[in-house]
């Protein structure tokens, strides 16, 4: 698999979980984040094709990096993450320009792939 990704959250043992995980499915997790700017950055410089984006950002929102990612990417997918379920978030992601929603602990390389139509 061919899937670069950047994942952002503000949880660095969660940064480090979702990380092993994703690779030992085959995803190339080219970075992590852990603040919008951050994010920005390492997209800009890191290229990926899905960015994971936690909704609860520490301090932040994560529906505002998502929003500043694709404003300045041209062509990177959206996802948002979070602890909380779906349907807590479904008309808020519905409002943004994100691919999807997928639940932390639902995350997989399957679930990405699903929203990029790969």
């Amino acid at each position: 698999m061919d899937l670069r990704c950047l994942i952002v959250d503000d949880n660095a043992s969660y940064l480090q979980a979702a990380t092993a995980l994703l690779r030992q499915e085959g995803v190339d997790v080219v970075g992590t984040a852990s603040t919008t700017d951050e994010a920005v950055r390492r997209a800009r410089e890191l290229h990926p094709d899905v960015v994971l984006v936690d909704i609860a950002l520490g301090p932040e929102s994560g529906f505002d990096a998502a929003r500043r990612l694709a404003e300045d990417s041209d062509g990177t997918a959206v996802i948002m993450i979070s602890t909380q379920d779906e349907t807590d978030y479904a008309d808020l992601v519905a409002g943004t320009t994100a691919a999807g929603f997928v639940s932390k602990s639902d995350l997989s390389a399957r679930a990405i792939q699903e929203f990029l139509g790969a």
